[in-house]
């Protein structure tokens, strides 16, 4: 069965930068679509941003500063996350297995979500 894992979560003072890792574990092939959301204490979960073959799409508080990568076999995909604000604390999920849309019902299979905490 295939499973998300996201790492590289933690504690960066705002300006700052972390690169977050989603790897697709009992996956060979590539992930397809695969979109990044986060969410804060007492909010909905959001959207991030997307990648597929075919390009990435970003949310428009993000872009600019946030950038979805990933290794060449597919398996891992990255969100590499540039001046931190911070108002941007909360866990962040990645998601696979669905349509490269903006909402949560767009994917199949989702991690467990990795914290990210901002020092003002």
């Amino acid at each position: 069965q295939v499973q998300l894992v996201e790492s590289g979560g933690g504690l960066v003072q705002a300006g700052g930068s972390l690169r977050l890792s989603c790897a697709a574990s009992g996956r060979t092939s590539s992930l397809g679509t695969v979109g990044w959301f986060r969410q804060a204490p007492g909010k909905e979960r959001e959207f991030v941003g997307a990648r597929n073959r075919l390009g990435t799409s970003y949310a428009a508080a993000v872009k600019g500063r946030f950038t979805i990568s990933r290794d060449d076999a597919g398996t891992t995909v990255f969100l590499q996350m540039n001046s931190l604000k911070s108002e941007e604390p909360a866990v962040y999920y990645c998601a696979a297995g669905g349509r490269f849309g903006t909402r949560t019902s767009d994917y199949d299979l989702w991690g467990q979500g990795t914290q990210v905490t901002v020092s003002a």
